[in-house]
């Protein structure tokens, strides 16, 4: 099973059972978005977390074993170079899917607003490396029907 078919699976058994992303996050004890995006074939899981993963949504050995498959993070579009802005990018081709996912889940069917929003960009010192906090605050825009 490649991570496409993985994928196909658990958003079939999540619909059919009508659980949410963060049921499946909170049965396996971890974040909504890091869940979903594994699930997206973003990212890998342990054994442990893939087979509570497939626990919860009664999948198979074969589910559990592509969710602990590393992942190729691509997507199709041109790469900008400067190193920061780069990163921006990544970060939305990585969890881009998973962000959106999450959006329709909790909101709807609609969209961030970029133009009734705001972000905070914060230092956060850490023993361990210095963080960047990065803060997006959208107004939600559901779509309309006419």
């Amino acid at each position: 099973m490649n991570k496409e078919q993985m994928t196909d699976a658990i958003v079939s058994a999540k619909k059919a059972q009508g659980k949410t992303w963060q049921d499946i996050a909170d049965a396996m004890g971890m974040g909504v978005v890091w869940v979903t995006s594994a699930c997206f074939g973003m990212n890998s899981m342990t054994k442990e977390q893939a087979d509570k993963c497939c626990m919860a949504l009664g999948l198979g050995d074969d589910v559990s074993e592509a969710l602990q498959e590393f992942p190729h993070k691509h997507w199709d579009k041109l790469i900008p170079t400067d190193p920061v802005i780069y990163r921006l990018y990544e970060i939305v081709g990585v969890y881009g899917d998973t962000i959106k996912e999450v959006i329709h889940e909790k909101f709807g069917d609609g969209i961030m607003s970029a133009i009734d929003f705001n972000m905070q960009i914060e230092k956060e010192e850490n023993p361990a490396g210095d963080r960047v906090v990065v803060t997006m605050n959208g107004k939600f825009l559901p779509y309309r029907s006419w």
